[in-house]
């Protein structure tokens, strides 16, 4: 036998297994021995460890996934009765003729009774045949044979898998034996009995092939303590160790053990080739679940660039989509193949990731989807037939504040599938578009489907029913609307109603349904004081004071029905408007008065019991080098000292506070600060500055829109202090002052009827300046009686 210098690996798992002896998968070296002169002695694993199509094994070292070097193959002895498999070839310098598919696993690699599948420890070469023998076991013709002597191979398995009629298994065990012994010529017909029967032997086969791995091993050790001298073959052996070992694997995996998974892949490198695809799977998903990303990321490189069937190659990617960061996914999308047309095999991959991530921003509107995700899933809504893209896409735009897009997905969903959810979206852009008319129609075809779509239908009706001037509603419509708000017991949508009735001069109808309302919410402050207004209305005096005396301890507006206020400046002259709503006239003393809804509240009617104290007044200490606590103490002092520029330099330092209290209380005391210098903008900024309590947002907001409306009004912009009233009334009722300006709103944009209406309403609650307002409108109207 010739000589040659070959590099000699020190196999990857002695070293693995001092690693984890010393406590754990520390990085550490793979020790690689090279030009060692001299025969290189047998090494019965290197077969296991050829790798298919003459890629390389991959080996795994401290975690790391190591592919090793390449070495010259080294037939064996002929004499050997088990031949030693060669050290594994490196990928040869010519390729083989066609292409290089991957290659079924080697023998026992699927059971023949049980449905198990018992893996091989030597994967195929390159030039293993895609197609099965011939009938009959006839092997199709092969390369032609080298010159040169026939090595000794044991063919027991080859001829096992053709006798069985198990094609793959022969496929793989036929390659295997070509790549380790490249001077063997297979037989003609491997059908044949071999040239020494050995039942027994041949029986232990079938135990491996069946996954009867415990029994196979019992059958050897009988035959040992029988026939003294006898020895399994080491091919045997180490198939049946790797298949074991493959078990092991797999059941630690499905347990959930993922070190193991790591140690056992460790110390047996040969499962870790493109025909068990499923174990260097299991392998990646291991290394991500233990916080090693990286390690993961090389594991389903490896199958990328070394493994070709589409199916597989895409399902790694799936794979690793599922488990790696997303950053990590693009050395991974870096290996993808394109078909002629161009299409890339990982499109369906990038579809998902792009639907996931829309998806989640969908539900949270902290979180933001790429331009890239946004145009794929796009894409892909515009030219498949699916519902539920264009669907992600509505929920998306609509939860980051983009009706319009929201409204054209939604729609687009609704037209392929017309379902619940798809038309809740639908009905939610509208009322957003402001088009609840149109939300109404959408949403109660599917009112009943679930208690979301119930609330958004309610919702739709109590802005249909809200719109300024009031929408022209047929009598079919509003009784359907009607059954299901009184089915619903719904406060809000109930309160419209009544509103909606008044509107139309329907008295008698709204009292009936500020009424029931209040049956349903006993608390409901709108409809107390809608009520109150309908009795005032209908004369009905007795009734009137009832619900005054009942509710003026609650609520300032109702209680001002008995004491009206003046405007700052009523007009003096026929048609010139009140320039602000004035500070309300002393009430009699029984009744307690809450602060006015159309002025801005009070800082001492919401200062903090511990602020209270004025601690911090009387320190003249630089607010930048107070304590949180203490400069939003000053803040609350200088408040009430009525200096709310230097108050709101204090409340500003408060926020930086961690306490979510101090931080809910500087901000609301900063909003109140701006509000009372008039920089209504700043104050609507810093109500957003930490989370508050209903009632201050309430609070907050109400005294915002009625600044702006005031704001507006006197400066001549009536349609924008109009719009500001009707937000305002969306949040709380509108009191006297604030329904006076908007009656001469009305009046100089020249809508004298919805002036006069809104007059008299404010004038028959006893508000003398209304009074004025109606007779300059009539007057307008019929200047002949005039």
């Amino acid at each position: 036998m010739r000589k040659a210098a070959v590099p000699l690996l020190l196999i990857a798992v002695v070293v693995e297994s001092f690693a984890l002896l010393l406590g754990g998968f520390r990085e550490h070296r793979v020790v690689i021995v090279t030009e060692r002169s001299g025969p290189v002695p047998p090494d019965p694993l290197a077969g296991a460890r050829a790798a298919l199509k003459g890629s390389r094994p991959v080996w795994i070292s401290g975690g790391a996934v190591i592919a090793p070097a390449a070495a010259e193959p080294v037939p064996s002895p002929p004499q050997a009765r088990t031949p030693a498999a060669p050290v594994p070839a490196g990928p040869s310098a010519t390729p083989p003729a066609g292409p290089s598919p991957n290659t079924a696993p080697g023998p026992g690699s699927a059971p023949a009774a049980t449905g198990a599948t018992p893996p091989s420890s030597a994967p195929a070469a390159p030039a293993a045949p895609e197609s099965g023998p011939a009938a009959g076991g006839v092997l199709p013709p092969g390369p032609p044979a080298p010159s040169g002597p026939q090595p000794a191979v044991d063919t027991t398995a080859l001829r096992y898998f053709a006798r069985i009629g198990d094609t793959r298994r022969l496929e793989a065990e036929l390659a295997r034996l070509r790549a380790l012994y490249p001077n063997w010529t297979p037989p003609t017909d491997l059908r044949a009995a071999p040239p020494v029967a050995d039942p027994q032997l041949d029986r232990m086969w079938q135990l491996y092939a069946q996954g009867q791995f415990g029994e196979a091993r019992k059958v050897i050790a009988d035959r040992m303590q029988a026939e003294s001298g006898w020895m399994p073959p080491a091919d045997l052996l180490d198939r049946l160790r790797v298949a074991e070992s493959r078990e092991r694997l797999i059941n630690a995996s499905d347990a959930k053990q993922y070190e193991t998974v790591v140690r056992i892949a460790a110390a047996t490198p040969s499962l870790l080739t493109c025909s068990e695809v499923d174990v260097l799977w299991r392998v990646g998903e291991a290394f991500a679940r233990t916080k090693r990303p990286a390690r993961a990321r090389d594991d389903y490189q490896y199958i990328l660039k070394n493994c070709d069937k589409p199916e597989e190659r895409l399902a790694t990617m799936q794979k690793a989509a599922s488990l790696l960061p997303r950053a990590d996914l693009d050395a991974l999308f870096a290996l993808e193949r394109r078909d002629p047309g161009g299409a890339g095999e990982f499109d369906p991959v990038r579809g998902d990731l792009a639907r996931a991530s829309v998806a989640a921003a969908g539900k949270d509107a902290t979180l933001t989807a790429t331009a890239s995700d946004l145009a794929i899933l796009e894409g892909l809504a515009r030219t498949g037939a699916a519902a539920n893209d264009p669907l992600l896409l509505g929920w998306y735009y609509l939860v980051h504040a983009e009706p319009e897009k929201a409204e054209q997905w939604f729609r687009l969903s609704r037209d392929r599938q017309n379902a619940a959810e798809p038309s809740e979206g639908l009905a939610l852009a509208l009322v957003a578009l402001k088009r609840p008319n149109d939300a109404e129609a959408v949403a109660y075809e599917w009112r009943k489907a679930s208690d979301n779509l119930r609330k958004v239908y309610l919702a739709a009706v109590a802005n249909l029913l809200a719109e300024e001037p009031p929408a022209d509603i047929s009598q079919e419509r509003l009784a359907r609307m009607i059954a299901v708000v009184a089915e619903a017991h719904d406060p809000a949508a109930g309160q419209q109603i009544g509103w909606y009735a008044r509107a139309l001069g329907q008295q008698e109808t709204a009292a009936q349904w500020f009424t029931t309302v209040l049956s349903w919410k006993p608390d409901d402050e709108p409809s107390a004081y809608g009520l109150a207004l309908a009795r005032q209305s209908l004369g009905e005096r007795d009734a009137f004071l009832a619900i005054v005396r009942a509710w003026s301890s609650r609520s300032a507006r109702i209680a001002q029905l008995l004491n009206p206020v003046r405007p700052k400046s009523a007009p003096e002259v026929a048609g010139s408007p009140p320039a602000a709503p004035s500070a309300p006239a002393p009430l009699p003393p029984e009744l307690v008065v809450e602060p006015r809804a159309g002025a801005p509240p009070q800082a001492d009617a919401y200062l903090p019991a511990r602020s209270r104290l004025r601690r911090g007044c009387t320190t003249e200490a630089p607010v930048a080098s107070l304590p949180a606590d203490l400069a939003l103490a000053r803040g609350w002092c200088l408040m009430q000292l009525n200096r709310p520029a230097e108050a709101a330099v204090a409340f500003d330092r408060a926020l930086a506070s961690a306490a979510s209290r101090t931080r809910e209380d500087a901000a609301y005391g900063l909003s109140l600060a701006n509000l009372r210098l008039g920089l209504t903008s700043r104050a609507a900024v810093a109500a957003t500055e930490a989370p508050m309590s209903g009632s201050r947002v309430t609070e907050l907001n109400a005294a915002i829109l009625a600044q702006r409306a005031t704001s507006a009004f006197d400066a001549g912009r009536y349609v924008e202090a109009l719009l500001a009233l009707d937000q305002r009334s969306r949040v709380a009722s509108e009191p006297l002052d604030l329904m006076t300006m908007r009656g001469w709103s009305y009046y100089h944009l020249g809508r004298w009827s919805d002036a006069q209406q809104v007059f008299s309403a404010a004038a028959a609650a006893g508000y003398r300046d209304a009074a004025k307002g109606l007779a300059t409108v009539e007057s307008a109207m019929n200047p002949r009686l005039h």
